[in-house]
């Protein structure tokens, strides 16, 4: 079927690889919410799961960004969010943190966005008003993350974070 956003977990969870998705439509999707599935061996997937839909900030569509950060409070993940505007569609980046064990279950979503386009760079370009987080690195013994977004679809740009105070601002601005 067709499908957008398929991001790997970095490791295995209770002996299976895991996956968010978003299912679609064989064009650009007008729609979406991020899923999950799993596969004993990589090849078959199933078990489809639904994670989380659009949200305050982002009505039409959300899709996984970078690879889900582990946590000690639980899974972090980044993820783009989408707003049709009377211009066309304004791609934003959210942050999440899922449960551990289970990581279909929301424990706190931000309302509020990390990024939205605000510069020119990420304004003008091929797609206009697009941030769209691509990856995430994590230093570990610093907790600083570098996250890599595209910036309108013509450029990439790099956002800094300290990953608990990332993680303090999704739990106290949290709807969930």
């Amino acid at each position: 079927p067709f499908n957008r956003n398929g991001v790997l977990f970095p490791r295995k969870v209770r002996g299976k690889y895991l996956m968010f998705s978003r299912p679609s439509d064989s064009g650009h999707t007008p729609f979406g919410d991020i899923y999950l599935s799993e596969s004993p061996d990589m090849v078959h997937w199933g078990h489809h799961r639904h994670v989380m839909g659009p949200g305050s900030w982002c009505y039409t569509k959300v899709g996984a960004g970078p690879i889900p950060i582990e946590t000690s409070e639980g899974w972090l993940m980044i993820f783009h969010g989408v707003l049709t505007s009377c211009n066309g569609f304004v791609y934003s980046m959210g942050a999440a943190l899922l449960d551990l064990d289970q990581p279909w279950k929301v424990r706190y979503r931000a309302a509020p966005y990390l990024l939205s386009p605000q510069m020119t760079y990420e304004c003008v370009g091929d797609v206009p008003n697009v941030v769209f987080p691509c990856a995430a690195l994590v230093d570990a013994p610093t907790g600083r993350m570098a996250i890599y977004y595209g910036c309108a679809d013509t450029c990439t740009g790099l956002a800094y974070a300290q990953v608990d105070e990332l993680i303090d601002f999704v739990k106290s601005n949290s709807r969930v």
